[in-house]
């Protein structure tokens, strides 16, 4: 047995270099493409974000409120979104609330716009489902210091690894939950619509997707949850918003700014979830 356990600590398969052997060959084969793409979206999310602070923020805050209402035609809703960004404002965070706003929505639109049609794919071939599945686990369970360094490497400091980051860890919620909604959808509806002579595409975008539609929904309110998680590691390679604030107080040791920084995320999180989730279906309607 021993000598077993020594064949084996001797000799270690080298995992580890060979990953950083082809992040080394895609650095150096493509180090243009990344330069560019980093700039684009560092450019894009930079420019997003200073329309939001151009905007005079009792103004914005207004605006925000009115969106809710015209969501969810709530005025309870549109009231409690008002009263949160105006604690936001009054708490001192307001610019840095915009900074992770940008990333979040930048970030979920991503992967929103990458999780639907693959979870759609998914749900159509299983062979396809059976052989992302593990891709999707490895996301997800992966640490994400880990693939926060290839992302660092190829892309430097900024907001743009800590947005790839944050969309790699936020993407298996949309693929899953779209795969799920899409296979879930009863056979009879679908035999009903071949009945009546409707294509794939008329099947997918009339029967389909619109039963779906209350699980990605689900999914879209995951991927914000995801996003907002990543907040703190995204600020520790220079992405900016809330994380700053909480990163400055884990190193000093502030408790308040700690605290109040946190807060300030938890209700931010709250807003999105209240204005993004699907609305309850009442009986009777």
């Amino acid at each position: 047995m021993d000598e077993i356990q020594g064949f084996l600590v001797d000799n270690k398969i080298p995992l580890g270099k060979w990953i950083e052997g082809v992040v080394d060959w895609v650095k150096d084969n493509s180090l243009d493409f990344f330069d560019w793409f980093s700039d684009n979206v560092r450019a894009v999310v930079d420019g997003f974000t200073a329309a939001l602070t151009f905007v005079p923020p009792l103004l914005l805050i207004l605006i925000f409120a009115g969106l809710a209402f015209a969501l969810r035609r709530s005025w309870k809703l549109a009231l409690f979104v008002a009263l949160a960004l105006l604690f936001i404002l009054n708490q001192g965070y307001w610019k840095e609330t915009l900074e992770t706003l940008s990333l979040v929505l930048f970030s979920t639109l991503i992967s929103m716009a990458i999780g639907v049609p693959l979870g759609i794919a998914t749900a159509h071939r299983p062979w396809f489902h059976q052989a992302l599945r593990p891709v999707l686990d490895l996301m997800q369970t992966l640490p994400t210091f880990v693939y926060l360094i290839p992302t660092l490497v190829l892309f430097g400091l900024g907001a743009v690894p800590g947005l790839i980051s944050t969309i790699v860890f936020a993407l298996p919620a949309p693929i899953r939950l779209t795969h799920l909604g899409v296979s879930s959808v009863p056979q009879a509806l679908i035999e009903a619509g071949e009945a009546f002579g409707a294509s794939r595409r008329q099947l997918l975008f009339k029967i389909e997707l619109p039963y779906a539609l209350p699980t990605i929904m689900a999914g879209l309110t995951q991927c914000i949850m995801l996003s907002l998680s990543m907040v703190v590691i995204a600020a520790l390679v220079g992405a900016g918003g809330l994380g700053v604030p909480v990163v400055r107080a884990l190193n000093s040791v502030r408790v308040a700014m700690g605290f109040e920084a946190g807060l300030v995320i938890v209700v931010l999180a709250v807003i999105l979830d209240r204005v993004c989730r699907q609305p309850d279906r009442k009986k009777g309607h």
